[in-house]
């Protein structure tokens, strides 16, 4: 029971580190990398929970280093690599009259309301198999996904994606971007998870939709598919939640 009670709390701890070496990843102008180390954390954050449960030694303190974790790996992070990205290829100025080369500051706000809505996440009893506003873990997939779709090319596939560069170098774009995701991750819009009861069809639906779409445009598009996933699971909960009102 000794080293039992400690496992999840390690893998929470190696998903806290997954976030820092994305960060130091990101630092270099490593994007594809910073995002693997995300996904690798990502991958830790879902183990340690299940592994908490299975072994049933869940504790507060596990709780709250996995907010922490968390807040590195899908707060910091993603907001590093953005703020990165920006200062490299934003110029001084631009031509809308908003400073480029204060932009990038203002991508930390994600790391701010990441934190906001993990200590709501805590605090909320409604989020047990299903999410109130954007987790945290997809808003950090899909803003380290779209900038490494601008590295690492020979890994990412043979996709150009110059056509999206405009988009992503403009200050209105990315202070919307910043606005947009930082609002869907506190906001009260439902949107499920992929926490499975049963294996049944009905009621499971949705999970089983996004799960072979995804399947079906990884094996198509393989890595560059990610962000358009992360896409598909906002609208598929946007539709739902509409749908039930």
């Amino acid at each position: 029971m000794g080293i039992k009670k400690h496992i999840p709390n390690t893998i929470t701890c190696l998903n806290l580190i997954s976030g820092g070496i994305a960060c130091v990843f990101a630092f270099h102008q490593l994007y594809f990398y910073a995002s693997l180390a995300i996904y690798v954390g990502a991958i830790f954050d879902f183990f340690d929970g299940m592994s908490a449960r299975l072994l049933k030694v869940s504790s507060p303190i596990g709780k709250e280093l996995d907010s922490l974790a968390d807040d590195i790996t899908f707060g910091l992070a993603p907001a590093t690599i953005l703020f990165m990205w920006l200062s490299t290829h934003l110029p001084c100025y631009e031509g809308s009259g908003i400073p480029g080369c204060v932009v990038p500051y203002f991508c930390f706000v994600l790391a701010a309301f990441a934190a906001l809505r993990l200590a709501k996440f805590n605090l909320d009893t409604r989020q047990t198999s299903s999410f109130i506003g954007l987790p945290t873990p997809a808003m950090s997939i899909l803003t380290a996904s779209i900038i490494a779709l601008f590295d690492a090319d020979h890994i990412w596939g043979t996709y150009d994606m110059e056509w999206l560069r405009p988009a992503v170098t403009s200050p209105i774009v990315v202070l919307a971007y910043v606005a947009l995701l930082s609002w869907l991750m506190v906001c009260e819009l439902p949107m499920f998870s992929l926490k499975f009861k049963n294996l049944k069809w009905q009621g499971n639906e949705p999970k089983f939709i996004l799960l072979a779409t995804s399947v079906l445009m990884l094996c198509i598009f393989h890595l560059a598919a990610i962000p358009a996933i992360i896409l598909l699971f906002i609208a598929m909960s946007v539709v739902l939640a509409f749908k039930k009102k």
